[in-house]
């Protein structure tokens, strides 16, 4: 099969993973630059430019899109939607995991277990948005926010009061929400290829950082999920229409918290942490599933 990788970062340990696994399985594998494609948007012949030609004959595509270009990357996966070639997460997927409200929204929707969020757009409603998530300690994030930036931990009422309206006075969309104080700064990445959970890893935060992001520093290890923990990021991914998904979540006292699903995550933590061959397995799912035309959007969404 052609096989194409969109990603910024040729030299970034996932893109290069999962070239490895692809090209180890036979298949034709290519690193294509996202911001360096260009559509042509007709009703009859759909195609993509790269670096002045047409692309053609690709059987499937793996979306690495970063948060700051998700726009632009989910335009170029809807191209090749249109032109029926095989995305393992789809555009409208992709978007609906990066907007963190409207993916709260949805997971709420559908009974996932989430920590209480809040949100609105008024300074005078900060008092009641305060109480409405039980008040402090509670976790501010912007909602373009990524790897653990522009989350923050007020601690008492004021520093509450103080960031929310900061953030506010700068016109930044947030969202607000009760901290798991049990969860002690650890948090579980499940990743899910094909509705099926295939690895777990605990993340946990750096001395005095409640944040388990591992580029802030925080470290690693394999670990034993719960049948409820296993369920739920099956679920979440599926709320989001995620085939591959790093699915986030918090212990607290009333069962598993989903705090964020990632529809570009990284490779280098879990096949550390677990030993398992991921991007194997992600090069497998497509195997098993790439078709011409295969995709529900179609570039609808």
């Amino acid at each position: 099969m052609k096989i194409a990788i969109l990603s910024r970062g040729p030299r970034l340990y996932s893109t290069v993973r999962l070239v490895e696994a692809g090209r180890e399985r036979g298949h034709d594998i290519s690193v294509i630059n996202t911001l360096r494609c260009y559509n042509n948007v007709t009703s009859h012949r759909p195609s993509v430019h790269y670096r002045g030609e047409a692309l053609h004959g690709i059987d499937a595509i793996i979306p690495r899109i970063g948060a700051s270009v998700t726009f632009y990357g989910t335009a170029v996966v809807r191209q090749f939607e249109m032109m029926g070639t095989f995305p393992v997460n789809e555009s409208v997927a992709i978007s609906r995991s990066r907007d963190k409200l409207r993916a709260t929204q949805l997971l709420a929707r559908k009974g996932i277990g989430l920590p209480v969020t809040g949100f609105a757009y008024s300074p005078s409603d900060v008092d009641d948005l305060i109480k409405m998530v039980g008040g402090p300690p509670l976790v501010v994030k912007l909602l373009e926010g990524t790897q653990g930036v522009g989350v923050v931990l007020a601690e008492t009422y004021q520093a509450a009061e103080s960031v929310i309206q900061a953030f506010m006075g700068l016109e930044k969309e947030i969202m607000v929400q009760e901290y798991i104080r049990e969860a002690k700064g650890a948090d579980i990445r499940c990743f899910v290829v094909g509705g099926r959970m295939i690895a777990a890893m605990k993340r946990q935060g750096a001395e005095g950082d409640f944040r388990s992001n591992l580029h802030r520093g925080g470290t690693a290890q394999v670990v034993k999920v719960t049948p409820e923990e296993r369920s739920t990021a099956v679920r979440a991914a599926k709320v989001m229409g995620l085939n591959v998904a790093g699915v986030d979540m918090l212990r607290s006292n009333h069962g598993p918290v989903v705090m964020e699903v990632n529809s570009s995550p990284g490779l280098r933590g879990i096949e550390t942490a677990t030993g398992k061959d991921i991007a194997g397995r992600i090069i497998e799912f497509i195997e098993r599933n790439a078709r011409v035309g295969r995709t529900g959007t179609r570039g609808k969404g």
